[in-house]
């Protein structure tokens, strides 16, 4: 149990999975992705008539609110299959730092795609296209497919970021949808911003050494 708790990525997954637990057993699922789901419109200044959290915490709420079980049950084993090993590389507070700012990057592509949708985005995707952005540059093995290797590297990382968002609407569509946006620009945002935070926050780590 200690060692479960070390752990940034164990500790995320199990909020998580409880916030959403929460959800189902008390008969909220519904009422949950309305005031904690990121609404598009809702950053653009447009008001709901019922309770909602700001909207400047909407991205990380949105990451506690999911379509189904399918749908927190894959996001659960990918966070927890990528996390480990990206938290090994960049640390606990590495792995914090670039689920926070990947739950960011997110909502706000999604938010430039269309700033105006009042459908609720849900799912923790977002914010583990981060670590997955993360993960393809640390571990990721690249086939060859040209005579330069960086080539080859970059090839790998963008099949594994189309590989991930087809994933996602896949379960999209397995669960149903459920009235909620489980959004392409916003896996594709936060797999961006895992790439970019990568090497700052390795350097960050290994600073002193």
């Amino acid at each position: 149990m200690d060692r479960l708790t070390r752990s940034a990525t164990y500790v995320v997954a199990a909020i998580t999975a409880a916030a959403w637990l929460i959800a189902v057993l008390i008969g909220k699922s519904e009422q949950a992705a309305l005031a904690l789901g990121f609404i598009p419109a809702r950053l653009s200044g447009a008001a709901v008539p019922w309770p909602a959290v700001p909207a400047i915490l909407m991205p990380l709420t949105a990451t506690l609110v999911h379509a189904g079980l399918i749908h927190v049950g894959f996001n659960l084993l990918v966070l927890v299959w990528c996390g480990q090993a990206v938290e090994r590389v960049l640390g606990k507070t590495g792995l914090i730092v670039l689920y926070l700012i990947g739950a960011y990057a997110s909502a706000l592509t999604q938010w430039g795609v269309d700033p105006a949708a009042a459908v609720p985005m849900v799912g923790a995707s977002g914010a583990i296209s981060a670590v997955m952005g993360a993960f393809a540059l640390s571990f990721g093995r690249a086939k060859r497919v040209s005579s330069s290797p960086k080539v080859n590297r970059w090839v790998n990382v963008v099949w594994l970021m189309i590989a991930w968002v087809v994933l996602q609407m896949m379960m999209g569509w397995l669960a149903g949808g459920q009235g909620y946006l489980l959004a392409t620009p916003a896996h594709i945002g936060g797999f961006a911003a895992g790439l970019l935070l990568q090497r700052p926050l390795l350097l960050w780590r290994y600073r002193k050494a």
